[in-house]
């Protein structure tokens, strides 16, 4: 039997493998996971993926479950108690970051009725499938993420710089950057 071919990003390391198959680049449209890939993508900043994907159920507990509005009404208190957390990463800046994504996100949901309309209206309701045959083809930013990054940060949002917004926007779908030789290419270009 013939082996997948993946994009050689995620290498042979399984937990990087079950994100590339189940999550990654797959269209995104659940609020509650828009915000969970939103806060893991900026407290990835500066670290490796690897890092913050390892520590992603310390992030799901002490985050209660990625629960936006729980998160927007985190007070000074629940902040220094997640300072302590070691499972998770402890940057003042960050986990004040966000707190202050949940209540831009929240704000940005009520104008356009959800966060997913909001971020899907960038490309009118559908992925940008990219036709990439190498890695170093893949870009970290484009004109899209230098706009939806001004855009969010203009909504109150931080740790939204265009690079992290382009992984973000590959992350949920709207943005198709597998490799065309990749099996996961061919599945999610399919209408």
């Amino acid at each position: 039997m013939r082996e997948l071919q993946r994009c050689p990003w995620c290498g042979a390391d399984p937990m990087y493998l079950r994100y590339h198959d189940e999550e990654w680049g797959t269209p995104l449209h659940d609020e509650q996971r828009h915000f969970e890939f939103l806060l893991l993508e900026t407290m990835q900043a500066g670290l490796s993926w690897r890092c913050i994907l390892g520590k992603r159920e310390a992030f799901r507990q002490a985050f209660d479950g990625f629960d936006v509005a729980k998160v927007a009404a985190y007070t000074e208190i629940k902040i220094e108690s997640l300072l302590r957390n070691p499972g998770i990463i402890r940057n003042r800046r960050k986990i004040e970051g966000a707190v202050k994504n949940a209540r831009a996100f929240m704000r940005t949901a009520e104008e356009f009725g959800s966060f997913d309309a909001y971020i899907w209206s960038w490309t009118q309701g559908k992925p940008l499938v990219n036709h990439w045959r190498s890695m170093a083809q893949v870009p970290s930013l484009s004109p899209l993420s230098d706009a939806v990054a001004a855009d969010m940060k203009k909504r109150g949002f931080s740790y939204v710089g265009s690079t992290t917004i382009y992984a973000h926007l590959q992350a949920i779908g709207v943005i198709n950057d597998h490799l065309k030789s990749c099996y996961r290419w061919k599945e999610l270009s399919q209408p």
